[in-house]
């Protein structure tokens, strides 16, 4: 539940301050991306300290090996991830639609890892958030991602 109050309070505030006056959130797309790349900094996090990188290496499906591996693996990924998001166009056109995809496809990989975890709580600090709950949130995180990249105004997909 976490990443999904942070992700709404900080694209909330992020478009708060582009209606005030800053051009770097002029528009709800530059606005979810700071909302995703907070969300995303909060769930990396997770990846790297204990007791929450237990609980997600306790989440990964049985069937996928070197659990703890693919749990750094996905951390790294993710911070990646929102330094793409956060870099200005005018730095490097074309990063924030890179990276919202990039992170959009990384949350269809994981998601099996959800379902797992909806499944069996196999360690105390495994996220706990029920199936509906999870499948509600990942459609939400998703189709942001989707919007910062098909809508950014420096999109390499028009």
């Amino acid at each position: 539940m976490a990443p999904l109050i942070t992700f709404i309070i900080t694209s909330g505030m992020a478009r708060l301050l582009g209606l005030a006056g800053i051009g770097y959130l002029n528009t709800w797309p530059k606005a979810l991306a700071i909302g995703l790349a907070a969300m995303f900094l909060l769930t990396a996090s997770a990846h790297f300290t204990q007791p929450r990188r237990a609980g997600l290496i306790a989440i990964i499906p049985p069937k996928l090996p070197h659990p703890a591996l693919l749990v750094t693996i996905t951390g790294v990924l993710e911070v990646l991830g929102v330094v793409g998001l956060v870099i200005p166009p005018s730095w490097a056109v074309g990063v924030r639609t890179i990276s919202a995809l990039a992170l959009a496809a990384l949350m269809v990989v994981m998601f099996p890892a959800n379902v797992y975890a909806a499944q069996d709580h196999r360690h105390p600090a495994s996220p706990h958030t029920g199936l509906a709950l999870r499948t509600i949130m990942q459609i939400l995180f998703i189709s942001s991602a989707v919007v910062v990249a098909v809508f950014s105004q420096e999109s390499l997909l028009f």
